[in-house]
């Protein structure tokens, strides 16, 4: 029994002593194999992990729907690394990147030239770190002084690759948010020539909810995803790269057995650190989403400072901004040695297969050598794995920048979310909002059953039937609230059609004059010219001399010399008085002669002296005017008129202002004569008693 215990033994040595002559003679295939598989699994895994395969099936599935189906059960929509933001980022990508030989392409190209120069020099310098120890160990002063010498030296183009790498990221995020940002612009301003397709950033602010500060996404969100698109790249491409690099490097020393198990111990630690990472997208989204609410509501701080002073309410703002910041602090505040030196020290204590004896000076140089390319691949599996924080606020400020694109394409196609009033769920109210009107060009102005609808879906008019001829001056009436600047809405190609059909001019004949213009950053001149450039005005033909006789008309030829030429600059809001600023709005009104003219309480600070010389002079121009005024002084200058009643009616016809000014003092003597009703009765009372207390004294 002893002697077949034996020989079983001295079989399984001879086994293990074949297998292992076998595994030496083949060992380079082996090797050449076991690092190829590595290089598919570094790969296999990151897609894997950044595509967020290791985050569970079932979870994922349930909320990485699209966002249409993601708001159907009023939550909103999850943001994470899934097929959705892949999605949305290859979106945006075909925006920045625009084909092979656009200049972010190339800038590309040379960032992923640095990169493996970087690491090429990293491996120099792993190398170059072993040889000054082994000189040392080996006592060889030229050899240690050479090698120092080289690793000065190699201090150059190390420098020279990290700051080209910082500046050529910089570029490419300049690049994207470039690229981007006059991709959303031409779509958000667009041309004044689209119709009812452009307005866009009209619409955004006014007929959907969705996005409530675009131009905090604009500037600020499409910032951020730049700079987080252009630093994902060299925090994701480098740390992969080097781990391939380096890894082939030290199985090359070691073996690439001692990498087998040095994988299993990273990929266990991966997996937990996984599980345990909260969603950085969703806070990156939803930081970016309170940051605007901020900047907005110290926005309206300062537009209605004035209404704020006089009104006395410095405490009620300040707790309002107080709340937005709160809000956003408490966001704000949500969010192996042992191994590697066992790795190092196979070569030092074990000969491996295939390699040759070497001195205590070499074995210094494996280790050394070795220790340096484990730790450099330690900490870019360690950058592999933190990159999917980086990746996950990439989809954060992604989602943002593909809201508003989509958003923008839903706006432009007239496809609107908003809040409606509880009235608008009526059966009647459903049927008008979910109809559409006919819009067809013509010279005249005419609306034929056209409801007048406001955003919010409540319906001002049912059906608006009118006919406006050029030449025609339409008088619009009516409390407020009825209707009236809803009727220009729809002229000017803000508002859709729900029903009926529209007849008039194209929106850049008509000029809207507010009771309160616009006028915009830039010189005197640009006032008046506005949205003209003067390259456009010298291309009409048009000179300062006309625009100063235009000034003349309104009576302001003096606001050149008393504001320094045509060429200050000036906040004009606050420099001009309300009524300069109307006759301003006039004066760019006679320089673009439009066939139409919008006036929505345009003479309200003017005299009526010069309200009369300036309509005088829009008729004399040929411009239609329509004019929403309680001013019985402007009725003369109209022929017909739009009387709303407030209550859903309406009254269309011709304006006969002599009897309607003589109706109207009737009206009022009639009113003044009511007011002094109760006091006449009063009087008759007091003297009814006193007649009475006559009376009885004359009986005693």
């Amino acid at each position: 029994m002893a002697a077949f215990s034996t020989l079983r033994g001295r079989l399984a040595q001879e086994r293990i002593a074949r297998i292992s002559r076998t595994y030496a003679n083949n060992r380079p295939l082996i090797q050449g194999v076991l690092n190829i598989s590595f290089v598919f699994y570094v790969l296999g895994t990151t897609y894997y992990g950044l595509s967020g395969g290791g985050r569970g099936g079932k979870s994922r599935e349930g909320k990485g729907k699209s966002s249409a189906e993601g708001k159907q059960d009023g939550k909103p929509d999850r943001v994470a690394v899934d097929a959705v933001f892949y999605q949305r980022l290859a979106r945006i990508l075909r925006i920045v990147i625009p084909g092979i030989r656009s200049k972010e392409a190339l800038l590309l190209l040379m960032h992923s030239s640095l990169l493996v120069f970087r690491t090429a020099i990293s491996l120099y310098v792993a190398a170059l770190d072993g040889k000054i120890v082994a000189s040392l160990v080996r006592v060889e002063p030229l050899k240690f002084f050479l090698n120092i010498l080289r690793w000065l030296l190699v201090a150059i183009p190390a420098t020279w690759c990290n700051s080209w790498l910082s500046y050529v990221q910089n570029k490419l995020a300049i690049a994207y948010r470039t690229r981007l940002t006059r991709e959303v612009l031409s779509q958000y301003l667009g041309e004044a020539s689209q119709g009812p397709e452009g307005k866009v950033y009209y619409k955004l602010a006014n007929l959907d909810d969705r996005i409530k500060n675009p131009d905090q996404m604009i500037t600020h969100d499409i910032q951020r995803f730049s700079a987080h698109l252009a630093a994902i790249y060299s925090n994701l491409a480098k740390p992969v790269l080097d781990v391939i690099l380096y890894n082939y490097q030290l199985s090359q020393n070691v073996g690439a057995e001692g990498l087998v198990g040095l994988t299993v111990v990273v990929q266990s630690t991966a997996v937990l650190l996984r599980y345990l990472t909260p969603p950085f997208g969703a806070y990156a989204s939803l930081s970016a989403q309170l940051a605007g609410s901020l900047r907005h509501t110290h926005s309206r701080l300062v537009e209605f400072a004035e209404e704020i002073a006089f009104m006395g309410g410095e405490r009620t703002e300040r707790l309002l901004i107080e709340r937005e910041y709160a809000t956003v602090v408490k966001h704000e505040n949500k969010i192996p040695t042992l191994l590697q030196l066992v790795l190092c020290g196979i070569p030092v204590f074990f000969r491996l297969p295939g390699t040759k004896s070497v001195d205590l000076g070499g074995r210094t140089e494996g280790f050394v050598t070795n220790r340096r390319l484990l730790l450099s691949a330690s900490d870019a599996f360690g950058r592999v794995m933190y990159s999917y924080k980086d990746l996950s606020e990439l989809a954060g400020y992604t989602a943002r920048v593909s809201q508003l694109l989509d958003t923008i394409d839903d706006v432009k196609q007239a496809k609107f979310e908003k809040a409606l009033i509880s009235s608008a769920n009526t059966e009647a109210s459903t049927k008008i909002l979910s109809g559409r009107g006919q819009v067809f060009e013509a010279e005249d102005i005419q609306f034929e059953n056209v409801p007048i609808v406001t955003p919010n879906g409540d319906i001002l008019l049912k059906s608006l039937s009118f006919h406006v001829k050029p030449g025609q001056h339409l008088l619009i009436v009516g409390p407020n609230g009825c209707g009236k600047s809803s009727l220009f809405r729809i002229l000017g190609d803000l508002w859709p059609v729900y029903g009926g059909i529209v007849r008039k001019p194209p929106s850049l004949q008509f000029i809207l004059i507010p009771q309160r213009p616009y006028l915009s950053l830039g010189t005197l001149r640009d006032q008046i010219i506005y949205p003209h450039s003067v390259n456009d005005m010298k291309a009409r033909g048009v000179t300062d001399d006309e625009l100063l006789r235009i000034l003349a008309v309104v009576q302001m030829d003096n606001i050149v010399e008393r504001e320094g030429g045509w060429d200050a600059a000036r906040e004009w809001r606050e420099t001009l008085s309300g009524g300069d600023q109307q006759k301003i709005a006039w004066a760019r009104l006679f320089y673009h002669r439009p066939k139409y003219a919008v006036l929505d309480e345009a003479t309200s600070l003017v005299p009526t002296d010069v309200e009369g010389m300036m309509m005088e002079h829009a008729t004399d121009l040929g411009i239609t005017l329509l004019t929403v005024s309680h001013r019985p002084s402007l009725w003369k200058y109209h022929q017909l008129i739009l009387h709303y009643d407030g209550q859903g009616g309406y009254v269309f016809t011709k304006l006969d202002a002599e009897r309607r000014l003589a109706l109207q003092e009737e009206k009022q003597a009639l009113e003044a004569k009511l007011l002094e009703v109760p006091k006449l009765k009063a009087r008759l009372s007091e003297l009814k008693a006193a007649v009475a207390v006559e009376v009885e004294r004359n009986d005693q």
